[in-house]
């Protein structure tokens, strides 16, 4: 176009070139063909930059944070290409959240069967072995008598720490009592364990949730607690539960040294895949040596 436009110029103009060239024809052409080349660069460069999004949208694209999407203006091949690109990622979203979905699910069942076999298999066998080492205990003379005491606590102790386990992977006052006494459990057990202090602000008024909501938020919310307690170095954790705008947010905040949004793990990768089974936001702010803000909003279920 810029050559187009050039050559029309030129011959309506009433320009003439000398033989030989005078200074003054050299300079008005030098002039000319700087003017056609910054034209024509500019032209290009406004011609290519839909290229240039659509290029770092490539490299930078997460389909664990969906709806990254360039706008389509105009017509032509590259807009078509740019529609393509995002009709690729809609397609790659949906099967990755039913990908997603299928693991998330058979995950939690494989949870469930091992929580029950540790319940019926290990649990009572170690309350058997408790039972056993009792009478024995009380059979016997000292110092065998104290041995036995000891092998009966140290037997307690293992019972306590199988008891726990299977609470983290099966929760069933989740299913018996609800959300919020899953949560204070959890978050009760965790502050024992741990010597962290926990404060916790649940609304009272919160809507009913499926299953699945409620899993998740459970999930996540143990997920940034152990995030908390294994890398974060903090004293103080606070744990939100709210009902506002047809949503529910859950909210877990410490006070550690942060984390980087360039190092995320795969806890929180974990995180964002339950987070798109239900079709919630998670978002997490942090900066080093100001804490970590876990915010998981999902939506309520349509009636």
């Amino acid at each position: 176009m810029v050559l187009g436009f050039a050559t029309a110029l030129l011959l309506w103009a009433p320009v003439t070139v000398s033989v030989p060239i005078l200074l003054t024809e050299a300079v008005v052409l030098v002039v000319g063909m700087g003017v056609m080349l910054v034209a024509n660069g500019a032209l290009l460069r406004w011609g290519l930059a839909p290229l240039e999004r659509l290029t770092r949208l490539m490299t930078t694209v997460d389909l664990l944070r969906p709806g990254q999407r360039l706008p389509i203006s105009g017509g032509g091949e590259v807009p078509e290409l740019i529609r393509t690109f995002n009709a690729m990622l809609d397609r790659l979203e949906n099967e990755r959240a039913t990908s997603s979905a299928r693991v998330l699910l058979a995950q939690e069942a494989e949870r469930r069967r091992i929580a029950q076999e540790l319940h019926d298999e290990v649990g009572q066998s170690m309350t058997a072995i408790l039972l056993v080492l009792g009478r024995a205990a009380d059979d016997a003379e000292e110092p065998l008598r104290d041995e036995l005491h000891q092998a009966q606590e140290i037997t307690r102790e293992s019972l306590d720490e199988v008891r726990r386990l299977v609470r983290r992977l099966r929760p069933g006052v989740l299913d018996d009592l609800g959300l919020i006494s899953a949560l204070s459990s959890l978050t009760h057990d965790f502050a024992t364990h741990t010597g962290l202090r926990v404060v916790r602000r649940f609304d009272a008024d919160l809507p009913v949730l499926d299953h699945e909501t409620e899993l998740v938020l459970y999930r996540v919310a143990q997920e940034s607690l152990t995030n908390a307690a294994r890398h974060a170095d903090a004293e103080r954790l606070e744990v939100g539960l709210a009902h506002a705008d047809a949503a529910v947010t859950l909210t877990v905040a410490d006070d550690g040294r942060g984390i980087e949004a360039a190092h995320e793990g795969a806890g929180i990768r974990g995180m964002r895949e339950r987070a798109l089974l239900i079709g919630a936001a998670l978002d997490i702010t942090s900066a080093p040596g100001a804490g970590t803000r876990i915010r998981l909003t999902a939506p309520l279920p349509r009636k």
